[in-house]
């Protein structure tokens, strides 16, 4: 598998940039880590340095420039599927949807793995929030120096591995998995937008996975 995580600029995919880019690429007994420190190249907003802890000024002192840290993501990303390898990451219709928005062009081209998905279908009636650190707490995985990037990608890697040990249907060719998650992702927008219907909120759930629409389709 390839762990990867972002943290970046806006909680908002169509318009977030990078700030760190984690790749944890495990296979076999080889472990690779690598960490990316960017300078978007735009100011920090406050609400966004409160949740991982990087300032405008550390990211424009010690942060490589912003196109170069995309680049090696998704060369990183690419490299992995070409060998077979299964990405796995923690809400992947933001991550990978941030891709897509500044490159205008990436696609998914391997299979995806997003504990987010498969624990709101695996344990659809459970309450509480579905957020990493809630979800890692439920299955007895650590989760140590939350929303740093590294800390977020290894902890996404256990849970995958501890919802694989608990859900033994998940046990299917990573290709399958991939399209199982594409129609799971679709009802549960679907039951989403059904309920926010009902109480007349009125919004539009956006039910596809792994990537959403950016900036080449707006």
């Amino acid at each position: 598998m390839l762990a990867f995580d972002l943290e970046t600029t806006s909680a908002n995919p169509k318009e977030a940039r990078i700030v760190t880019s984690a790749l944890v690429r495990i296979d076999g007994r080889d472990v690779q880590k690598v960490e990316h420190l960017a300078d978007p190249g735009i100011e920090i907003p406050e609400e966004a340095t409160n949740v991982h802890g990087i300032t405008t000024e550390k990211a424009r002192a010690e942060g490589r420039p912003h196109e170069e840290v995309l680049k090696d993501t998704v060369a990183a990303i690419k490299a992995a599927w070409e060998d077979g390898l299964t990405l796995i990451v923690y809400n992947a219709a933001f991550d990978l949807t941030v891709l897509r928005s500044l490159t205008g062009d990436f696609t998914v081209t391997g299979p995806v793995y997003d504990p987010y998905v498969i624990d709101r279908v695996s344990d659809k009636w459970r309450k509480g929030k579905r957020t990493l650190g809630a979800v890692c707490e439920h299955y007895g995985v650590s989760l140590e120096d939350a929303h740093t990037s590294a800390a977020d990608c290894l902890a996404t890697e256990r849970l995958g591995a501890a919802m694989a040990r608990k859900f033994p249907q998940l046990a299917m060719p990573a290709g399958r998995l991939h399209e199982q998650q594409v129609q799971w992702a679709k009802e549960q927008a679907a039951d989403l937008q059904a309920y926010f219907d009902r109480i007349g909120k009125k919004t539009t759930v956006n039910g596809e996975w792994p990537v959403r629409p950016g900036r080449a389709e707006q």
